[in-house]
């Protein structure tokens, strides 16, 4: 997902500085097509590499790696796949995101070129999975810097002394996961892999891929739940603050993106610490190790949250850095910005805590909440608020449900035992759920 939003971030900079406006919302409608596109990635990519971890520690290496051949052999199917039937209907799809007339063409520009490369993309992604389940969290980031840097320096290339606009970004994105791509299977080809890709191995083995779909089922919902609740706040979008109001989006998500990296990135550390401490009864180092990453992630969002508060046009000018079109756009983005983003001071807190769960092995109390934030809470109020208030109800309703996510992950805490109260001896604590 990172390097989604690498891809993403990225293009919006170079085209808000050397396009218009009006391009970066035609980019942002083509974001629900990268949700999709993640879901089927988190699919294969996170029940292929929870299933070979498996097989791998009952020292059935072989099965391993007819495990990680399948998921390959399925990115590649569903990449395929996935690009046909969005390409053989990309505006009838673009009008049910949310397109207007305005914004099509350079949606469809964009979308048309990007969906070529969407198998590179696939690939990359669910196999960068098995990557860091080997233990290689150095080779998984250098995946994503190859296809970060070569975009960032195309971007740049494509847009400014070519001139090629938004199908240059798209250009640039492509080439950026193909080079990805590239590198994640020729490190399956090597010998630095644990598991190796070999032609016996790389087929569809369909007694695995039904324990592949089972076990990434979790994630690959919520990403299509994300992708049909972006396609709603679209609509909402256009309805109620029509073109400007979706591009004011493409900049907000942009700058929300940025800010939760590295929140998402403590999350990634202290899984496997929470997970081996809660299974070796080592309770004490669980509470310590949450309430350090809750401190840590809490003090960074309430910082994060103060600047948007306080120069909310700084992070607008990041994306919307011609003069003549941030005049345009101010007056819907920063106030959009400052609503949209005004409780995310409690989302290092919240989700941080809701990760818990998933590292001490109870999945469906993480899946429920993070479904309470993009789901449960926030769709209700996404259909009511612009009702009431218009414009300022759609940007409304993400702070209200941040709120009650909030309180429902504080509730699980609690209850667990880890939030409150100090554990002093790890054989007298009991867990309360």
């Amino acid at each position: 997902m990172l390097v989604q939003a690498l891809y993403n971030v990225i293009d919006r900079i170079f085209l808000g500085a050397g396009v218009n406006q009006m391009s970066i919302g035609g980019v942002y409608l083509i974001f629900p097509i990268f949700l999709f596109l993640m879901a089927f990635g988190m699919l294969i990519g996170v029940g292929g590499n929870s299933l070979s971890s498996i097989k791998f520690g009952e020292g059935k290496k072989t099965e391993s790696e007819i495990i990680l051949g399948t998921s390959m052999f399925l990115s590649i199917i569903f990449g395929i796949l996935i690009s046909a039937i969005f390409l053989l209907n990309l505006k009838w799809f673009l009008k049910i995101f949310g397109a207007s007339d305005t914004l099509m063409p350079y949606a469809y520009e964009y979308g048309k070129i990007i969906l070529y490369g969407a198998p590179f993309q696939m690939v990359g992604f669910a196999m960068n999975n098995f990557i860091r389940g080997e233990g290689n969290p150095r080779a998984a980031m250098v995946t994503m810097f190859i296809g970060a840097i070569s975009n960032i320096i195309l971007d740049y290339v494509f847009i400014f002394p070519m001139k090629m606009g938004v199908q240059g970004a798209a250009w640039a994105t492509i080439i950026g996961q193909i080079l990805s791509c590239i590198w994640v299977v020729r490190y399956f080809l090597s010998d630095r892999a644990l598991l190796r890709l070999k032609k016996e191995t790389f087929k569809l083995d369909l007694h695995y891929c039904k324990q592949i779909f089972a076990l990434g089922s979790a994630p690959f919902a919520m990403q299509l739940v994300a992708s049909g609740i972006n396609i709603i706040f679209n609509n909402f979008l256009k309805i109620y603050g029509g073109d400007l109001a979706t591009s004011s989006m493409s900049v907000i998500y942009s700058v929300s993106q940025i800010a939760f990296m590295p929140i998402f990135g403590i999350n990634q550390g202290i899984q496997p610490i929470l997970g081996f401490n809660f299974g070796a009864h080592k309770y004490r180092r669980v509470q310590h190790t949450l309430r350090i990453a809750i401190v840590a992630g809490t003090v960074y969002m309430v910082l994060n949250w103060a600047f948007t508060m306080l120069r909310p046009d700084l992070l607008v000018k990041i994306f919307i850095s011609r003069p003549e079109d941030y005049a345009v756009i101010k007056d819907i983005a920063i106030p959009g910005l400052r609503i949209y983003n005004s409780m995310i001071f409690m989302l290092g807190y919240s989700i941080i805590g809701s990760s818990l769960f998933q590292a001490i092995g109870k999945p469906k109390i993480g899946f429920i909440l993070t479904m309470t934030r993009q789901l449960i809470y926030l769709l209700p109020l996404m259909l009511i608020f612009p009702k009431l208030f218009g414009l300022t109800g759609v940007w409304s309703a993400m702070p209200v449900s941040d709120v009650l996510s909030t309180l429902t992950t504080t509730y699980f805490l609690v209850k667990s035992g880890f939030l409150v109260k100090t554990i002093h001896n790890d054989e007298e604590f009991v867990l309360g759920i």
